[in-house]
């Protein structure tokens, strides 16, 4: 926090001496008071148009959540907890007690930490539309400079802004960093109001340094933490896990009033679980299942589970992972949602990207077995505006024992401790109440919660004092040494990688660019493609692919094979 303090004063002092006007765009945001008046006039007229749409029960449970929000906003800072079922409306909400607990406790900023920079462009043109252009500064990697205006770039260096949303990966690798840069923001994080959405996915293996960050941040720096997703984790204290690192005991408050009595309102899909001891269904099977179903979604657990089924589907089925960059996947889920609201027949096969955020509502969602978070978020794409509760139905989500188990480590663990509970009477795996129980006994699986040591490291030490450089090197929430990214020519990324190639345009910005249209591989699978001739040095270190051909506009990248369609190669 010194040194952040140092960093910034030095870089400010210096900026206001050789760049004054520069340092007068930093200013002129709105207050918290002026924030709070967009936020109550934008949800009046929300709240109008909305009881006049959505299904009643869905309303009435909404408009709940958002009062006990506003309610809770009073109690003095700290921890808090929001347990909203998905679909209840938790993004407005959240922001709802962070601006009046902001307004209240004198919190200068607030900061909403996201997993995914999907689910980042999604909430922050929904906050765009809330309080204006300006008023929303966004910080991550795949931020174009043209969606940004010159004060909110001036604001991604220091954070000195109302309202940061940024990921989770920046937020907490920025905590434990070394470099001036990283840590010039730290001291403007003191007295903010922290939404930490979908707060399952804080990685396990770094979970102890975490939450001690967090503990700290709350002690001292006046910190307030909403600890905010529908499958909340176990972050206190447990008696029947007592080496767990946990927050203080009774220190984090929830903030609705009757969480099980929302979760039965919010009930919205009937959710079928595989047989006890039933044998694996065959991709085949599933693949007859799933056509004869108009509007689908199903999701498996690894990239080459979901080419394998997408393969046995009907022509027109769509295709989601993460072999297809970030814009191709934008794209999709843009024309997926629109057949959806026109009623149009449409079917999906996913991997799990889909489980957090993506705002989709399907009538019928198939979920290979997983953890009880990820049946639960995958169960949140299914009835998700309850339209078929007016009818008198429910959604249908079917769990099922796929044929390629789930990936080893965490996802795999997590699976088996689902279907241990499942094969010991678990009857409905999204009720609120299993998620303790599931997520003490996935901790304690785990092979450390502080998988690298990070807490030793930063307690002072003889001789070696406290080791903050090695702490930042070893924080990494996405491990990238066994990766590398590769630029695909989807749509505008082919002329993006022309005019690098050309050098005809500032490399910074068209770099910029590119990280929409960027993969991420195995080491091992970029040296086959090297290998035969499909990559390219575009700029020092980017590599791109050098045709088309092996990107498919369906299913993106092809890794481990090569197109096998013989028009491909006809010139």
């Amino acid at each position: 926090m010194l040194f952040s303090c140092l960093v910034d004063a030095d870089r400010l002092n210096t900026e206001e001496y050789m760049d004054s006007e520069k340092n007068k765009k930093r200013k002129g945001y709105l207050s918290m008071v002026e924030l709070q008046q967009r936020f109550t006039s934008y949800m009046e007229t929300k709240t109008k148009r909305s009881s006049k749409t959505a299904d009643d029960t869905v309303y009435k449970a909404r408009q709940q959540v958002l009062m006990d929000c506003r309610i809770a906003a009073e109690m003095v800072p700290g921890f808090f907890s929001l347990t909203v079922p998905t679909g209840g409306g938790k993004t407005l909400s959240s922001m709802a007690f962070a601006l009046r607990h902001a307004e209240k406790y004198n919190k200068k900023r607030i900061i909403y930490v996201i997993p995914y920079t999907s689910i980042i462009e999604q909430n922050a043109d929904v906050f765009r539309n809330v309080f204006g252009d300006g008023e929303i500064v966004e910080h991550h990697a795949s931020l174009d400079e043209e969606d940004s205006t010159p004060r909110s770039r001036l604001a991604t260096e220091n954070w000195d802004a109302p309202i940061i949303i940024t990921t989770a990966v920046q937020f907490f690798e920025s905590l434990f960093a070394a470099k001036t840069s990283r840590c010039r923001k730290l001291h403007n994080i003191a007295d903010s109001v922290i939404i930490l959405d979908e707060a399952q996915l804080v990685p396990i293996e770094f979970l102890s340094p975490i939450l001690e960050a967090m503990r700290l941040l709350t002690e001292h720096y006046r910190v307030s933490f909403v600890i905010c997703t529908a499958t909340q984790p176990v972050f206190e204290a447990q008696k029947n896990f007592p080496q767990f690192p946990g927050l203080p005991k009774g220190s984090v408050r929830e903030i609705i009033q009757d969480v099980p009595d929302l979760y039965k309102n919010l009930n919205r899909v009937e959710v079928f679980l595989p047989k006890k001891n039933s044998d694996p269904v065959e991709w085949h099977d599933l693949a007859a299942d799933l056509s004869d179903v108009d509007q689908v979604l199903c999701i498996v657990s690894d990239r080459k589970s979901c080419r394998e089924l997408h393969a046995l589907m009907p022509k027109g089925t769509y295709h989601l992972s993460a072999l297809m960059c970030a814009q191709h996947r934008s794209d999709a889920i843009a024309e997926i949602k629109d057949k959806l609201h026109r009623g149009e027949s449409v079917r999906v096969i996913s991997t799990q990207l889909v489980e957090a955020g993506v705002d989709i509502d399907f009538p019928v969602v198939y979920r290979a077995m997983a953890g009880l978070d990820s049946v639960a978020q995958a169960a949140g794409r299914c009835n998700r505006e309850g339209k078929l509760n007016a009818e008198g139905k429910l959604g249908k989500v079917v769990v099922f024992n796929a044929p390629r188990r789930a990936p080893a480590g965490t996802l795999r663990k997590a699976a088996e401790t689902a279907e241990r509970m499942c094969k010991q009477g678990l009857e409905n795996p999204i009720d609120q109440r299993v998620f303790t129980p599931y997520f003490t006994e996935l901790y304690w699986k785990a092979n450390s919660l502080d998988a690298k040591g990070i807490i030793n490291l930063l307690k002072p030490t003889p001789g070696l004092g406290i080791q903050f450089r090695s702490a930042a090197e070893l924080f990494k929430l996405i491990d990238d040494k066994n990766q590398r990214t590769v630029v695909v020519p989807y749509k505008k990324g082919e002329l993006y990688i022309r005019l690098l190639k050309k050098n005809l345009i500032s490399a910074k910005k068209l770099l910029r660019k590119l990280q929409r249209y960027t993969i991420t591989i195995y080491v091992n699978q970029f040296d086959t493609m090297q290998k035969r001739g499909s990559l390219e040095e575009i700029f020092p270190g980017v590599f791109a692919l050098t045709t088309t051909v092996e990107y498919d506009k369906e299913i993106g990248l092809f890794i481990d094979e090569m197109p096998n369609d013989p028009e491909n190669f006809i010139v």
